[in-house]
């Protein structure tokens, strides 16, 4: 697990930036029970193959090469290109543990998620 810690508290996620294809997830409620009512240990979610979070913030998605000609002539400067993710901050993701890269930050435990380690995601709204 990687430890950040900023000076300021407020609005620190909005200092986060998050690079290429990866999103960056807030572990959800860990059910305490199972079905059939048995109380689970702590820590018993966080060993599981398999975890859910809600998607905080996402990168910009994958870079697309530039296919326009370097002619001399033409000086512009060219602004990087991206397709886009699929995930969208706010859906809720089941996501594989073992792809994911854990962080503190402020206090708060987040994973770094790269898009195809993302299973399934549930949205309210299409």
């Amino acid at each position: 697990m990687i430890d950040l810690e900023t000076s300021s508290k407020s609005d620190a996620l909005d200092k986060l930036v998050v690079i290429g294809d990866r999103v960056l997830i807030q572990q959800g409620s860990a059910t305490q029970r199972t079905k059939s009512g048995l109380y689970l240990p702590a820590g018993y979610q966080e060993k599981e193959d398999i975890q859910s979070g809600y998607i905080l913030k996402c990168g910009p998605g994958y870079a697309l090469p530039n296919m326009e000609s370097d002619e001399s002539w033409n000086p512009k400067e060219r602004e990087p290109k991206y397709l886009p993710l699929q995930v969208q901050p706010g859906d809720l993701a089941l996501f594989m543990q073992k792809s994911a890269v854990e962080i503190k930050y402020n206090g708060e435990k987040y994973y770094i998620v790269p898009q195809s380690a993302i299973l399934l995601v549930e949205r309210d709204e299409f």
